[in-house]
């Protein structure tokens, strides 16, 4: 089941999400999440983007959440989606799950009449890359380098 998070009564299983897909965390930051990384889920959004506007999503198994995905609108351009972060358990992984909470924030995307859905994939998750690509997202050929993680991130674009 996918529904809005409750950024009181979800905190804790936000948490604990985090912390069973801490491998993201560990590829991305170089340590596993804590507090700030918790809050960015239910407070982050990209530039300019209205974050009452932003739809920030639990894909849950019965109590358990298993994944979590922030979807805003109007980045980079005033017609587009961007999907800030979509992260999966890894119990939840390579089950097709990842692809059906794709398809529930694309339809909430279409909803909006976003004419695109833009992401951020990091250089060093070819999981990830692979996963977007057979999803039918492709390069931009934007690209940034983050001095803080030291990672390099590829701006991906798919059609709506």
């Amino acid at each position: 089941m996918i529904h809005p998070l409750d950024p009181l009564r979800d905190r804790a299983a936000v948490a604990d999400l985090l912390t069973r897909a801490q491998d993201y965390y560990h590829l991305w930051l170089g340590h596993p999440p804590g507090p700030a990384q918790v809050e960015d889920v239910f407070t982050a959004g990209p530039p300019g983007c209205d974050p009452a506007a932003s739809h920030r999503l639990g894909l849950w198994h019965g109590d358990t959440l298993a994944g979590v995905a922030e979807l805003s609108f109007g980045f980079p351009a005033p017609p587009d989606a961007y999907l800030g972060l979509m992260i999966l358990a890894p119990e939840a992984r390579s089950q097709g799950q990842g692809a059906t909470f794709l398809a529930h924030v694309e339809s909430l995307a279409r909803a909006a009449k976003a004419r695109h859905l833009y992401l951020a994939v990091l250089e060093a998750n070819a999981r990830g890359a692979a996963f977007w690509a057979r999803r039918g997202f492709a390069p931009t050929g934007l690209s940034r380098h983050d001095t803080g993680t030291g990672h390099t991130l590829h701006r991906l674009v798919k059609p709506l």
